[in-house]
This record gives C-alpha cells, structure tokens and sequence, in this order.
C-alpha cells in the first residue's frame, strides 16, 4: 500500500533490528502506578512504607528510571525479623499437606500473572522464564508434602535471610527461597536492585497463593549492610548468599562472630571452561559459544579452550559467524573502561581480536574473542565484564583437563565431543559442581548445583540443597552473641613456647612424639613443643608444637594420595578401614591405659570410648559400598600415607593455618567462640566448607552434640558433611 510505514520481512531480515515486545507492558505497568512507582517493604503480610526513608531508582536497560525501592533502617530490620519469627510459629506447626498445598497454588497463581511477571522482570533486567518459576514452585512443593516421610529426625532452622547482589537472577533468588519455605523456616529477603521488583511481587503472590502472613518478608536497601542487619538480629537463625565474591566477602565480614551459620553461592564470580576436543562436532560447539558468551547478560564468566588440532577450523567458523553481530549493551558505561583496559592489555601480551564490526563509543561493545592468550593471563583469569571471549589452546585432552581447573573456581564447564569415554572421564576429572556434554547452562531444579573451591560451599537445587535449611532436632545451633574483639591479623600468631612446668627434670619425661604426616613419624618444622600434663599436672610427654609449615606439609601429602584413594573401588576402602578397625582393637587396653592417664577418667569409660571409635570404623567401612557418591596404628593398617595426618600445637595457631590454606575445601572445627568468630571472617577467601562447635557454649547449656550416639541420622550429618555433589548433563536423542 502506498505510503504505508510497515517494513517488509526482506527489510527486517537484512537489519535485524530488535522488534517491540510481543507482549504489552500495561500489566507490569500498572502494578507500579497502582504503588506510585515508589515501593516499600513487604513485611507481615502487606506492604509497608515510611515517609523519612531513603530511596534509590530501579533503571531498565536504557537507563530509564522504572521506579524506586524504598531503603529501610534498624527499626524496619527488626520489625521483619518480628514478623518472620511470628511467621515460623505458624508454618512449622503447619502440616507438611498443608505446606504443600501452599506452594502447588503458588504455581497456578504464576501461571495466571505470568504476564505480569515477565514483563516487570524484564523492566529490571532481570529476565527468566516463569515456566521455570512454575516449574521451581511445583518441584518444592513436592519436597514440602514429603518432608516429614523421607526427613523424620530433620526440623527447620526457623528464621532464614536470603540476601542476593544486584546482578543475581530472579531464578538464583528463589533456588534459595523456595526450599527454606518447602521445609518450613520462614525467609527475610534482601533483593539487589535487579530482582528488587520481581521479589516484591512474588511476596503479593504469595499471599495470593495463602502462605500465613509474616512467613515471607521483603525489604530492600544496600544488599550487602541490609543483609549483615538483618543477620545480626537475634531472631535469625540462618544466612544464605548469592551472587558476586565481593560482596559475600563483606557480608561474612561483617556477620563473624554473631553466631549464625552461613552459606554462600558465589556463581556470578566464577569463570568456567568452555573445552572444545577435535571429537567434536565443531559447527554445533561453535553454535554453544555464539548462544554462550555474547548475551547481554550471564550467569556465568567464560573462557574457550580449543584443541590446538582444529584451532584454525573454529577461529575460521568463529569469525564466520560473528560477522555483522551487533554491539551488545553494556550493564554499565563503567564496564567500558574495564573492557577497554583489558583488550589493551591482552594484547600488548600478543592477543589478536576477532571483532564482529569496530568498537564504537558508549556502552555499547560488539562481540569480541581475544586469541593467543597464556593461561596466566589476567583476562583470562578473570575475564571483563560484557561481550568479550578469551580463548586458549591445549594440545592432548589431558592438557584440556588440567586448563579447565586453572581456574580458581569451580561451579560449572562445558566440554563439546562426540567420544563419550572423552566426555565421562573428562567430566570425572574436571574439579567443578555442572557438567554439560555438547549442551551449556542447563538446568533444572531437581539436579544440584554444588560449587567447588571459590565458586561456592553449599548446594542448591535437588535434594540435596534441602539439607542447608535443615538441622538435626538433638544437634545444637551456634549461640546468638555479640562478635568478640579480636584482632584477625594477629589471631594464632604467639609465638610457641617450650612449656617448663616448675621443677621440671628432662630425664622424668616418658617419652616424645613426633607428627604424624604424609604416613611417617617426623618432627615439627618449628622445632618446638608442648607438654602434655596428666590431670595432677605431671609431665607425661612432649608433642611438637605444630604450625604453618607442618599444615602445608599435610596437604601436600594428602593431595599427592587423595585422588588414588578416590579411585579405589568402595570395597577396597571399606576393606581399608575394617583393617584400621582391626589395629585398634588388637590395641584396645593400650589405647584405654593412655585415654585414662591423659584425662583422669575411669578404664571402663576410657575402654567405652575405644569401643565406640572401633564401632564407629567398623559402621563407615560397612556403608562405604552402601553410599553411593563417591599414629602406629594407622601405620600398620593400609590406609594410604598421607591420607591421615596428625598434628599437634597451639589449637588457634593452626586454626589460623587451616584457616589461609587454599587447598584446604572444608574445616570441622571444635573450640572456642573466638575461634568460630575467626573461621567465619576468614574461610570466605580462600573459601571453605564450615562445621563449628563451639564447646564453651555447649558446656554451659549442657547442649553439645551427643557424638557416642549410634542415632543413624547423626552419621547421615556427618556423610553430608564430608561430600561434594556433581550433576552431569548428556543429551539424549
């Protein structure tokens, strides 16, 4: 028709230009003006502002200003952990139908305002499918009706806060949410600016859906001080986190010492393998790296590794398709200088470019892949924000491997070949949580999320990420107190001292100890050592007075046997440990003479005390083919070397060492406050997986963990404690 203005499908193919939304923004829009683009908290069931309260602008991608968050203060942290303690009371004494029923109509609630969903989670940069978030709500419900059936010794934590950063999905969000509520606790959540919005109107719908008013709290503000607030309240119970290592770092920092456990997911800060073999079908992979790394927003970083056989072919079929790509949206014009610093850099170091069209001004930076680069590279450890790709080259598969863990993180890899022996063994040896075989970012909610070294030390999804918001009903919580005052720097760093009791006689002492580590008696590095007293303050021995070195010592011999033991069958490990069982009870009366003149207490108890560890032993060698997963007496059983070490010292001092290993994946520590005070400051970088027991407290409650109960709940504590999770993804035809 003449004159008319409508393009042709030849015009919107030749420019691909982004056309209008198909759906209208009217929904999401006048859910906002219906709060006059200005919303409050969402506390004890309705929302709530006040007038003197500090606001800040939610944008979408245009940097238009869509509305403002109201940012709350003491009074309102407190007024939401009131609530949500209210809020407990009701939902815990709920029967696990009537949870569930809850959460089944929570769905169907998401369903019929899927529109409006979408649409506001798209205004805050946020986007994510609400089939997914159906899917999320169906799934946990199932988990909620069958809590109490599969979980009897098993109770809610109570009152749990979910704090998430500014760039962290909505999906992210409620993979955190949903379970805490499946199993019954009651949640504070404090949103970042970009699921400010969707989290706000989730909490409407859940009232819509019938959840007790108080279960569900919302208040917003600077995530990372909001969320230390709302931790140090008194009424809650549990922290968890998502979203980037920075501000983790500093809300576990400003959370030490409180008295909460706390878990962390750091996926936005991870950098993960992206490995393509010459098995590959190479124009499939080249389809997962265009789809992967050049959207606006991700979950994850990347880097792509190229086996050096068919380099050229994948640089070639790489530059084919991005030819013509348009300039993607930066989330900030601050992360131009950020990419700008790194291309430069890269390559002043040799990096060649492929670029889809030149880099123009703005925030706008087109599809990039930086070639040639050493895997030391500081792009390649971690990448810049936006549409920019580092690629690196191995020769063998096994050098493939080894680049995939370079990385300080460990959350996820995709590995792109057609042998499937390749792909499984590659998969094995690959130290991450999320494999995907010839796919990328996969998931689902039934299968777990497990971060490994800097990427994360709890598990979400599955049911295996129920259990973080779960605790024994006999196991005793850390006590609610204020932070000691303790200088981190100096924590464990007195210096030892040779303890002379008064009158000592060198000839008197019976004997002296060496360390055990690496499978052999040897002395501390630090020359030092302590006296060990019978309860009358005689001398009964000098042990070394362990310290740095002695710590760095053991994990080097524990690394070196660990992967071997690994590989054993369960059988040969479970026979491994009947045999340590064995050398203990042919030792048993010498074992209880020893128990009994260190501590004071009667044979028959120390004999008891022998017995239980025998029959402890003996119960983890019986489970070790049951599960699936994965001193002279340990010299004479046939436990590998170095896959036990004792050493003796200073109990802060080698806190300490544990503490800033960066090996070291997890620390089960029994002693004082101060101590739980300092693991939880500092076992966030390098991070690490925490067990605390602080026996001070225990002893004045009388509550400490009964460890000679042969409860089978208390082993499954102590199996979930010791075991990592990895989900593999294969595509079926």
């Amino acid at each position: 028709m003449a004159g008319t203005s409508a393009k042709t499908v030849h015009d919107i193919f030749q420019n691909m230009e982004y056309g209008p939304s198909s759906t209208s923004t009217a929904t999401a829009q006048s859910w906002l003006e219906k709060h006059s683009r200005i919303l409050g908290f969402f506390i004890d069931g309705k929302f709530s502002s006040t007038a003197d309260r500090q606001t800040q602008d939610v944008t979408d991608s245009k940097a238009a200003v869509v509305c403002s968050t109201v940012c709350a203060k003491d009074e309102d942290v407190a007024s939401a952990a009131s609530s949500a303690a209210g809020g407990f009371k009701t939902w815990s004494e709920l029967s696990c139908y009537q949870r569930a029923k809850v959460l089944l109509k929570l769905a169907s609630v998401l369903q019929r305002h899927s529109q409006c969903v979408s649409e506001l989670c798209e205004l805050s940069q946020s986007s994510v499918s609400p089939a997914v978030l159906i899917r999320l709500a169906q799934y946990y419900a199932s988990w909620a009706q069958l809590r109490d059936t599969l979980m009897p010794e098993w109770i809610p934590q109570g009152v749990v806060a979910v704090v998430v950063s500014d760039d962290c999905s909505i999906y992210f969000l409620l993979l955190k949410v949903l379970p805490a509520l499946a199993m019954g606790n009651a949640v504070i959540v404090v949103p970042g600016k970009t699921t400010a919005l969707p989290a706000l109107l989730l909490a409407q719908l859940f009232m819509e859906a019938g959840i007790p008013a108080g279960v569900l709290n919302v208040v917003t503000g600077s995530e990372a001080s909001l969320g230390a607030k709302v931790a140090q309240n008194p009424q809650v119970n549990y922290l968890t986190y998502s979203g980037r290592q920075q501000t983790g770092e500093a809300l576990a920092k400003a959370v030490a010492g409180w008295g909460v456990p706390m878990s962390f997911s750091l996926s936005l800060s991870s950098v993960c393998p992206f490995i393509i073999f010459d098995s590959a079908d190479l124009d499939s992979a080249v389809d997962g790296v265009i789809e992967l790394a050049f959207k606006k927003k991700r979950d994850f970083q990347w880097v792509l590794c190229v086996q050096e056989s068919v380099l050229d072919i994948v640089v070639a079929r790489l530059k084919l398709r991005m030819n013509g790509m348009k300039c993607v949206p930066l989330a900030t014009e601050a992360d131009r200088n950020l990419i700008d610093a790194a291309v430069q850099e890269a390559q002043q170091q040799g990096a060649t470019l492929i670029q889809s069209c030149p880099p123009g001004t703005g925030a706008l930076y087109p599809p990039t892949v930086l070639c040639g680069l050493a895997p030391s590279c500081e792009s390649v450890m971690s990448p810049p924000p936006g549409p920019v790709l580092p690629l690196i080259s191995f020769r063998s598969s096994a050098e493939g491997v080894t680049l995939g863990n370079h990385s300080p993180h460990g959350q996820a890899a995709s590995i792109w070949t057609e042998d499937l022996t390749l792909a499984l063994e590659s998969a094995k040896s690959l130290c991450v949580g999320s494999v995907w075989v010839n796919c990328h970012s996969v998931m689902d909610p039934a299968l777990p999320l497990c971060g490994r070294r800097e990427s994360g030390n709890c598990t979400d999804g599955g049911r295996e990420g129920l259990y973080q918001f779960l605790r024994l009903s006999h196991s005793p919580s850390l006590p609610h107190s204020s932070p000691s005052p303790i200088n981190y720097a100096d924590f464990g760093s007195a210096a030892s001292k040779f303890m002379i009791p008064e009158g000592f006689d060198p000839s008197s002492v019976p004997r002296f100890y060496s360390q055990f580590v690496g499978g052999q008696l040897r002395k501390a590095d630090s020359g030092c050592s302590k006296s060990v007293l019978a309860p009358g303050g005689a001398v009964l021995a000098q042990c070394p007075d362990g310290g740095r070195k002695d710590v760095r010592n053991a994990v080097e011999a524990a690394i070196k046997v660990q992967p071997g033991w690994m590989k054993k069958s369960p059988v040969a490990r479970s026979q491994s440990l009947y045999s340590l069982a064995d050398g203990l009870d042919k030792r048993r009366r010498d074992l209880a003479v020893s128990i009994q003149t260190q501590t004071g207490i009667s044979l028959e108890e120390a004999e008891k005390e022998v017995q239980l560890s025998i029959s402890g032993l003996s119960d983890w060698a019986a489970r070790c083919d049951k599960e699936q997963g994965g001193t002279p007496v340990l010299q004479a059983s046939d436990i590998p070397g170095g896959l036990v070490s004792i050493i003796t010292g200073g109990r802060d001092q080698l806190t300490q060492a544990l503490a800033n290993h960066s090996v070291i994946q997890s620390i089960w520590y029994w002693g004082s406050k101060e101590g739980c005070q300092f693991l939880q400051y500092s076992c966030v970088s390098p991070l690490k997986r925490l067990w605390l027991h602080c026996e001070e407290e225990e002893e004045e409650r009388e509550a400490g963990q009964n460890w000679t109960s042969s409860n089978p709940s208390l082993q499954e504590e102590l199996w979930r404690k010791a075991v990592v999770w990895k989900s593999i993804w294969i595509p079926t035809a």
